[in-house]
């Protein structure tokens, strides 16, 4: 699967910067090869001083100089950026975007010459390179172009592969995901120090045990539900604290919260 020899991201925001940092770590490209265009003039200096990528005020001039765009700006400005590139984005070019709950119609739509597409929903924690990103190709965008999305994005984490009508759906799970996490961080942490522990000791008490317990779930294959009877003994503590999480409706508010967040990514994509 051939890697692309020149990567240009239009936008380049914290995800932009945590693929830019894994892909390099990963020795996928070179500084060289790497471009991003914003605009901001401080951070674009921010990046090429700390990555050594080359930088452009312009989005259609980062365009022009890549095989491989990565359309990486809030969903509320892709129109105007699109309208940018509509002349260096070609047939011959494979987008990959990040935009949520931009549809792949919308995209090629507003390019003269619609490019092999992939669009991509991503997460923040990608900025430790321990993301979670599901792909999808659109329009004329062959396996290849899919396997190369693939390697972009395993820089950053795991990856998988979703029909584009689930994307919202995962921009509800996995991509708004880490807030429900962040939370239940410091609602854990609190609870702690309610119980007599110092904040710091709690706080990484709570990261930790989410991280250990994520792991054991990703890493073994079993079902989440057998790992809690593991942990759960007869008229032990652990059951006595399920039994308040159940009563308080903890699953069902997981439920309404990754739906909630999938309406809305629906709506801002006009669906």
């Amino acid at each position: 699967m051939p890697i692309p020899k020149q990567l240009a991201f239009l936008g380049a925001g914290n995800m932009a910067e945590a693929l830019l940092r894994g892909l390099l770590s990963a020795r996928l490209f070179e500084p060289g090869d790497l471009s991003c265009s914003d605009v901001r003039p401080d951070r674009l200096a921010a990046l090429r001083q700390t990555y050594g990528v080359r930088t452009y005020s312009s989005n259609a001039e980062a365009a022009a100089q890549a095989q491989t765009v990565v359309l990486a700006v809030k969903p509320q400005v892709v129109p105007q950026v699109l309208a940018d590139v509509r002349e260096q984005v070609t047939a011959d070019t494979l987008l990959l975007s990040i935009a949520a709950g931009v549809p792949s119609t919308v995209i090629i739509g507003a390019l003269p010459h619609p490019p092999r597409l992939v669009r991509i929903m991503p997460n923040t924690p990608a900025l430790v390179q321990e993301g979670a990103s599901a792909l999808c190709v659109c329009g004329s965008a062959t396996r290849d172009d899919l396997e190369t999305a693939r390697a972009i994005f395993e820089a950053v984490g795991r990856v998988v592969v979703v029909p584009e009508p689930l994307l919202d759906a995962v921009t509800g799970l996995s991509g708004s995901g880490p807030a429900y996490v962040f939370v239940l961080i410091e609602a854990l942490a609190d609870a702690g120090v309610k119980m007599g522990l110092a904040r710091d000791v709690a706080q990484l008490l709570a990261a930790q045990t989410v991280r250990g317990a994520a792991t054991m779930v990703r890493d073994t294959g079993q079902h989440p539900a057998a790992l809690k009877d593991t942990v759960t003994s007869p008229g032990g503590t652990t059951i006595a604290g399920l039994h308040a999480l159940e009563r308080a409706g903890f699953r069902a508010a997981l439920y309404d919260a990754v739906e909630a967040a999938t309406r809305r990514a629906q709506a801002l994509g006009g669906r």
